[in-house]
C-alpha cells in the first residue's frame, strides 16, 4: 500500500473541508465555491504553456492533422465533450478533434473504473483510429499517472505524433511529452473526487485549447462565431444576427445573403462587405484559407 507521500496531490485530504458534513448548508456552499476558484488560478498559472499548445494545435489542424484527446473517467468524458462541441461551433470536420475514453463509448454513461489500469488498452485505442505522424495526442489525467493514458502517450511517441499531457498533479519525471499542461488544483473538497475542481480546471483548459486554436484558424471574426452551423431555429436566428452585427446590414438583407450563401455565415459576411456574389466571395475566402480578416485586408489593399 502506498504512503501519503506517494499520493498525487489530487488524492490528498483538504484541511479546509474537514468536517464538511457537519457544516451548515450556507457554509457548505461557500466552501464549495471558494474551493472551485482554485481551478481558475491553476489554469492561469499554465497560461504560457497553454499558448504554446494552442499554437501547436492550430498548426496540426491547418496541415491536415488531428487533435486527439484521451483519458479515463471524468477526464475522458471532458475530452469527448470538448471534441463533440467543435463541429457545431466551428463547422470543423468531426475527424479534426477526436475524444477517446478508456472503456469506450459505454464509459461515457457507465463507470468502467478498471479500464484506466491498462496501458495496452490506451495504445490500442490510438491504434484503432490510426494515429499517425502529424497528429497531436493530448492525454488527460488529474493524477498525471493513469496507466491507460501513459500507454497511449507511449504509442503516440512511437508513431511520431506530437504529445501533450494535461494533469493536475506532477506526472512521473520519466514521462516525456512535447506539451505539459500542469494545472495545480490541489486536494479536492471531497477527498479524491477529481470531478470537482480538477474537472473544472480541465474543462477550462480544454475550452481554451480548441476555442483559441480555431480563432487562430480564422473560425472567429472579432468575437463572432462566423463558422456556426445553422442547424436549428435558434442557430438560424444566431446566424442572421451575426451577419447583421458583422456588416451592419438590415435583418432582411442578412436573410437574403444567407439564402444566397447556402446558410454559410462567413460567406454572407464577405459578400456584403466586399459587394461580391457568392462565387466570387467564396474564391476570395479560399485564397486566404477562410480568414475573413485577411480576405478583407487583401481586398482593401492591406488596410
Amino acid at each position: 500500500m502506498s504512503s501519503e507521500r506517494d499520493l498525487p496531490r489530487t488524492e490528498e485530504r483538504n484541511p479546509a473541508s474537514e468536517g464538511l458534513d457537519l457544516r451548515g448548508g450556507a457554509e457548505q456552499v461557500r466552501l464549495f465555491l471558494d474551493d472551485q476558484r482554485a481551478a481558475f488560478d491553476a489554469v492561469a498559472l499554465a497560461s504560457a504553456e497553454l499558448d504554446r499548445a494552442i499554437d501547436a494545435i492550430a498548426e496540426v489542424l491547418s496541415t491536415g492533422g488531428r487533435l486527439v484527446y484521451g483519458g479515463a473517467g471524468t477526464s475522458g468524458r471532458l475530452g469527448v465533450l470538448d471534441a463533440s462541441e467543435c463541429p457545431p461551433t466551428f463547422s470543423s470536420d468531426p475527424e479534426q478533434v477526436v475524444g477517446l475514453i478508456a472503456g469506450g463509448d459505454r464509459a461515457l454513461r457507465h463507470p468502467i473504473e478498471a479500464a484506466e489500469d491498462s496501458p495496452e488498452d490506451g495504445a490500442a485505442a490510438l491504434r484503432a483510429i490510426a494515429l499517425r505522424q502529424g497528429d497531436l495526442f493530448l492525454g488527460i489525467t488529474a493524477s498525471g499517472r493513469t496507466p491507460w493514458v501513459r500507454g497511449a502517450l507511449e504509442y503516440a511517441r512511437s508513431v511520431g505524433a506530437r504529445t501533450g499531457l494535461l494533469c493536475c498533479s506532477p506526472p512521473p519525471a520519466e514521462l516525456l511529452v512535447d506539451h505539459l499542461l500542469r494545472l495545480p488544483t490541489g486536494p479536492e473538497l471531497v477527498t479524491g473526487s477529481t470531478r470537482l475542481k480538477a474537472g473544472t480546471a480541465t474543462k477550462l483548459a480544454l475550452n481554451a485549447l480548441t476555442t483559441l486554436a480555431f480563432v487562430r484558424l480564422g473560425k472567429v471574426y472579432g468575437n463572432l462565431m462566423v463558422d456556426v452551423k445553422a442547424t436549428n431555429a435558434k442557430l438560424r436566428a444566431r446566424a442572421q444576427r451575426i451577419v447583421v452585427q458583422a456588416t451592419q446590414c438590415s435583418p432582411e438583407r442578412a436573410v437574403a445573403l444567407l439564402n444566397e450563401a447556402g446558410g454559410r455565415v462567413k460567406l454572407a459576411i464577405v459578400m456584403q462587405l466586399l459587394a461580391l456574389d457568392a462565387a466570387d466571395a467564396e474564391a476570395q475566402l479560399a485564397l486566404h484559407r477562410g480568414h475573413i480578416r485577411n480576405t478583407l485586408r487583401a481586398a482593401r489593399g492591406g488596410a
